[in-house]
């Protein structure tokens, strides 16, 4: 089995009582992040839901051997023949931090370095910072400007514009320990720590001033989303607070009702929100997506993931199809092809004015503006089947097939032509990055590959001996 980047493996047995299935959730360092005896008769997505307590906001794909696993395989249709190894690989960034993430890159190895490279000022020079950032740094976060690492002892280290996040001295006695997730709008932090208070730096106006709300941020808090403006902070309760940006508008104290209890997912474009509650349904507020009421009956139930772009969203339900919503031109209207969107999605990712859906038959189908790779003509042959993930930055896609090799389209500046790298993404890619014009590809080896916009990263050729192998993971 090839070795995947930040994985976490599940060793599996099953007992002699055939209709369960034990699970232990096991990251390479060996901690075991969770464990439990799950029905066979279940589906993939209750280990899903158990490997994302691991990283709150972020995507994951599953591979047995170069099989997918997605949400809907039937846990009695895992081989266990093929050993008691399945390899979660964690994927980039969720869609809105599209909008919040930096012109340059930060690549973590196995032993918790980090390389940086890209835009100097925002965050690809940190000189600065170095010395902090030789050992034990276990997640990287980007916005605009800057980036704030989080190291094995729940500790943050923050570099790039000062005034965006880079320095986070006024907060730092709090940054010393306890950290367990950093998320950013495009010119602020917030960190969500173990006790369940939130933590907030960089521009006041985009979230890093949290004071009208910090009663409610002391404690409870389980997870914390950011569009380009704003946060949003949901709680053990089911409950969500905002702060920054359009935060005082009345988008949301129009909906503040609904999102008083039972909210499990928000994910966030660069204006607006949508929530997912327990029930299934959506309450959405905010600019370019946050108006859903031309598709409300068809969010009222079902509703297991939800895709933003600048203007637009893409709701996946739970027997695989989509509902759209938003300016028709960025993806708000998919009917174009809404015969191949009624069943079998389980992945939706974007650009920031289109849309792609991986399906369960591993193919990929686009919508929205063409030019920022809604059309996928060009490669359409090569998007039929055999796609393992789907990447999107801000106009062009990146896809990973299951032979390892990538397949782009979109604008080519950003990285929709990959020609210049070619000869290196036929084989062995795992898993693809992007901040907002530029590519990553993590190699089986541990080498990277870059392209597209060189000032934000597409040219990593000053740092290359230090990419050429052991990285595991790339913000």
């Amino acid at each position: 089995m090839k070795r995947p980047l930040s994985p976490v493996q599940f060793e599996s047995s099953v007992h002699a009582n055939s209709q369960e299935i034990y699970l232990e959730l096991v990251e390479l360092s060996g901690h075991v992040v969770g464990k439990g005896t799950w029905g066979a008769t279940l589906r993939a997505n209750c280990l899903y839901l158990c490997a994302l307590l691991a990283k709150p906001g972020h995507r994951c794909r599953f591979l047995q051997g170069s099989s997918e696993i997605t949400p809907f395989t039937p846990l009695a249709a895992l081989d266990l023949s093929l050993g008691t190894c399945i390899q979660v690989v964690w994927l980039s960034s969720p869609a809105a931090e599209r909008y919040a993430s930096s012109p340059a890159f930060a690549a973590i190895k196995a032993g918790g370095r980090v390389v940086t490279w890209g835009k100097a000022e925002c965050g690809g020079d940190s000189s600065a910072v170095a010395a902090l950032l030789k050992e034990g740094v276990v997640q990287v976060c980007g916005n605009c400007y800057a980036f704030a690492a989080i190291k094995a002892d729940g500790s943050v280290v923050t570099w790039g514009v000062a005034e965006f996040g880079g320095n986070s001295s006024l907060v730092a006695p709090l940054l010393t320990e306890g950290v367990v997730q950093v998320c950013g709008t495009a010119t602020a932090f917030a960190a969500v720590k173990a006790d369940g208070s939130v933590v907030t730096w960089g521009d006041a106006i985009y979230g890093g001033n949290s004071s009208a709300v910090a009663p409610l941020l002391t404690e409870g808090v389980v997870q914390v989303c950011g569009s380009g403006m704003t946060f949003a902070a949901i709680k053990a309760d089911g409950s969500v607070v905002i702060w920054g940006g359009t935060a005082g508008s009345g988008y949301f104290s129009a909906i503040a009702p609904l999102l008083m209890e039972g909210v499990v997912q928000v994910c966030g474009n660069f204006n607006s929100f949508a929530a997912i509650k327990a029930d299934g349904s959506v309450v959405t507020w905010g600019v370019g997506g946050g108006d859903s009421s031309a598709v409300a009956p068809l969010l009222t139930e079902g509703i297991v993931q939800v895709c933003g772009n600048g203007q637009a969203s893409a709701a996946i339900k739970a027997d695989g199809s989509v509902v759209n919503w938003g300016d028709a031109l960025y993806g708000g209207n998919s009917s174009a092809v809404a015969q191949l969107l009624t069943e079998g999605v389980v992945q939706v990712g974007g650009t920031s004015t289109a849309f792609a859906a991986m399906k369960a038959d591993s193919s990929v189908v686009t919508w929205g503006d063409a030019a920022g790779g809604g059309d996928s003509s060009a490669v359409a042959a090569h998007l039929m089947e055999g796609v393992v993930q789907v990447c999107g930055n801000a106009g062009a896609f990146a896809a990973v097939k299951a032979d390892g090799s990538v397949v782009t389209w979109g604008v080519a500046e950003f990285g929709g032509n990959s020609s210049a790298v070619a000869p290196l993404l036929i084989e062995g890619v795992v898993q693809v990055c992007r901040n907002q014009e530029a590519f990553v590809a993590i190699k089986a080896d541990g080498s990277v590959v870059t392209w597209g916009n060189a000032g934000f990263g597409g040219n990593s050729s000053a740092v290359a001996p230090l990419l050429a192998q052991g990285v595991v993971q790339v913000c």
